[in-house]
């Protein structure tokens, strides 16, 4: 089987597995648009991307249908680049960032959702609030005085462990803070409704501990090209 073959299969596969509740991101960074055309002509439509120059670059030659999704850790210098395009922004870490995605959301006349990024993995990264930092965020308030951007849900990433126990109990420890966020801040909001969680290794596990958005990338595209 070739690569574009493996590719239809796989999109083709994981999309029948998944519950209806749950959308499959696919992750197609480092990929040459040529693998992405692929999978879009397997159905797939939803695709994410953490480099702004290759997205500018994609973004260019590819269907103008195609849902973009930006999931890496975003400078707020570059979010000017993706302000006029980009669907979903997975992982918004600060207030500082979301106040530059309003400004430049205003400036294009858009509304851009955004995820909350949660860190609850054993690693230690630079990058994720935790859960008490991300009720400060909420508790404060300045989101609200955001017009241009709506906070869709959060997003995490499990620890890199074997131990399916540990992945189940992270997964499951974001999915009730999101319970217990949509409760105390968007009881009246529908957009509020993004579990962003599970990958290649582990989606399955997050599936079942509800997660609505799985971010698939070497599964479906095989090792990355740099």
């Amino acid at each position: 089987m070739d690569i574009h073959q493996h590719i239809t299969t796989t999109i083709q596969e994981i999309n029948r597995e998944l519950p209806k509740q749950t959308r499959l991101v696919a992750i197609s960074k480092y990929h040459p648009a040529e693998m992405i055309q692929t999978a879009y002509e397997a159905g797939q439509r939803v695709f994410g991307e953490s480099h702004v120059q290759e997205l500018q670059q994609k973004v260019g030659v590819l269907p103008a249908d195609i849902e973009w999704h930006f999931i890496g850790h975003l400078q707020t210098n570059k979010v000017k680049y993706i302000a006029p395009y980009v669907s979903l922004i997975h992982a918004v870490d600060s207030l500082r960032l979301l106040q530059e995605i309003e400004k430049q959301a205003a400036r294009c006349n858009r509304t851009i959702r955004v995820l909350l990024q949660l860190h609850l993995a054993q690693e230690e990264t630079k990058f994720g609030l935790t859960p008490a930092e991300c009720d400060q965020l909420l508790s404060e308030g300045a989101w609200c005085d955001m017009p241009h951007i709506q906070i869709a849900g959060i997003m995490c990433m499990a620890s890199n462990v074997d131990d399916e126990t540990q992945i189940a109990n992270e997964f499951r420890t974001a999915r009730q803070y999101f319970e217990k966020a949509r409760q105390q801040f968007f009881p009246d909001s529908e957009a509020f409704c993004e579990c962003s969680m599970g990958m290649s290794d582990d989606y399955p596990i997050a599936v079942r501990e509800g997660s609505t958005l799985v971010r698939v990338g070497s599964k479906i595209f095989g090792p990355r090209v740099y």
